[in-house]
């Protein structure tokens, strides 16, 4: 980044850039594993869990006072400073990554007093960091990001996650898609909500939105899009944080309200 990031979001970038080592060897595996499924499916889980151990310890030793919630933990740990907690995705795109597919992402979110403050999505394969903080805006190593300026849908591309097996939502998603193809350039899936976020605010993506997801996928894209100058909010209920209706949905200002109107209604 050419801003000087705060303490803080240098610890994150740190822990990212470390975690993402030995993901990024373990990814080179996958491939000589894909003959036994079960071999790559637990090889892959174990890359998860290490990449969370080594992002914890990392966090937990520079700021032993703040919570912690992770997607790997079993539970949330409370902070002696109730007021701070990271927020974090070891592996954002674990299908992707068992797959040998080049599209995952580390997620880092800080969050105070239950608004998120600061910000980190690694894509490691394509050595993209994207960072933002509260007030400070978004960038993508040392370029400032902004949502795109696109105004007509018909030119616009959007992404969304769609529902597999033993996960919910598929009508809904078919309900969105039927609603939305016919107005816009295209819709892509590509796994990885958090480099779906970060792409709204670098504007390649002109608008995200998915139900079913947890606050380890979408806190760090939130603050992204709206640093990058974009809105960002629950798609089913736009009074209440995403993070307790575990859904998004997000878009450049000049299209969302048209945008998130089309889907809710």
């Amino acid at each position: 980044m050419s801003a000087s990031g705060s303490a803080n979001l240098n610890v994150m970038i740190k822990a990212a850039r470390k975690a993402a080592r030995g993901l990024l060897r373990d990814f080179g595996e996958v491939e000589n594993l894909q003959v036994s499924r079960k071999g790559a499916a637990d090889f892959v889980s174990r890359a998860d869990l290490k990449a969370e151990e080594i992002i914890k310890k990392e966090l937990m030793e520079a700021r032993p006072a703040y919570g912690w919630l992770g997607e790997e933990s079993d539970r949330e740990i409370k902070g002696a400073d109730q007021t701070r907690r990271w927020i974090v995705d070891p592996l954002d795109g674990t299908t992707n990554f068992l797959h040998g597919l080049p599209h995952w992402a580390i997620s880092i979110a800080l969050e105070h007093k239950g608004e998120v403050v600061a910000g980190v999505i690694l894509d490691a394969t394509k050595d993209e960091i994207f960072a933002a903080e509260k007030g400070a805006g978004a960038w993508l190593n040392d370029r400032r990001l902004r949502v795109s300026s696109r105004r007509d849908m018909t030119e616009m591309l959007f992404a969304t996650g769609i529902p597999f097996a033993g996960t919910e939502g598929l009508p809904a998603t078919l309900k969105d898609l039927s609603k939305l193809m016919p107005r816009c350039a295209g819709v892509r899936r590509f796994g990885a909500a958090a480099l779906d976020l970060a792409w709204v605010a670098a504007g390649r993506y002109d608008g995200f939105w998915e139900r079913g997801l947890k606050p380890w996928d979408m806190a760090a894209g939130l603050l992204m899009v709206r640093e990058a100058g974009g809105f960002a909010e629950s798609l089913s209920d736009p009074e209440r944080n995403p993070f307790e209706t575990a859904d998004v949905v997000a878009a450049n200002a000049e299209i969302f309200e048209k945008f998130a109107g089309l889907l809710r209604g």
